[in-house]
């Protein structure tokens, strides 16, 4: 099976783009200084690949540049919340309510206490 080109570069190739760039290195100077094949950034570059996070560290310092990594949460849609904690709540409410059994032996703080292994 062989490598699809993908026109359309994807926000992660743009951003290796970005980091060559920058560097003011070829291809083959900024791989080996990174510890990566020169044919796997230009996967990186075209899209062929999508690197890890550490690929892309490794790539930024290599380059000279910092790199700041920020996890995003996704945003959170409150109609779609909402309908889905309307539905749990309905489902708890249709559940039947089993109180709770009483336990057969005491709690382990009781225990621990008569055995005289709590301090």
């Amino acid at each position: 099976m062989t490598a699809q080109f993908n026109p359309t570069p994807t926000p992660t190739a743009s951003l290796v783009g970005e980091i060559v760039a920058r560097s003011g290195l070829s291809q083959a100077e900024l791989a080996r200084r990174a510890g990566i094949q020169r044919s796997v950034l230009n996967a990186y570059l075209h899209g062929g690949r999508e690197p890890g996070g550490d690929a892309l560290l490794r790539l930024a310092a290599a380059a000279g540049l910092g790199l700041h990594v920020e996890a995003r949460r996704p945003p959170v849609d409150p109609d779609r919340a909402s309908r889905i904690l309307t539905q749990v709540l309905e489902l708890a409410e249709a559940l039947p309510f089993r109180p709770r059994a009483q336990m057969e032996f005491p709690p382990l703080n009781q225990r621990l206490v008569g055995s005289g292994a709590a301090a």
